[in-house]
């Protein structure tokens, strides 16, 4: 798993509230400040942001 390369959300509240994205060719890493990391697939990834941007 690539994790040198987390991109910031740029949706963050203040301080450490943020979500982190990292990917590579087998998935979409996302990880919060705490560094649990969950991996899904892009096609999962995708639907997440389809359904959120929904709301």
């Amino acid at each position: 798993m690539i994790t040198d390369r987390w991109q910031k959300s740029s949706y963050c509240q203040e301080g450490d509230a943020c979500v982190h994205i990292s990917t590579d060719p087998d998935g979409v890493h996302l990880t919060d400040t705490a560094r649990t990391i969950v991996t899904v697939t892009p096609v999962a990834f995708t639907a997440l942001l389809d359904h959120l941007k929904s709301l």
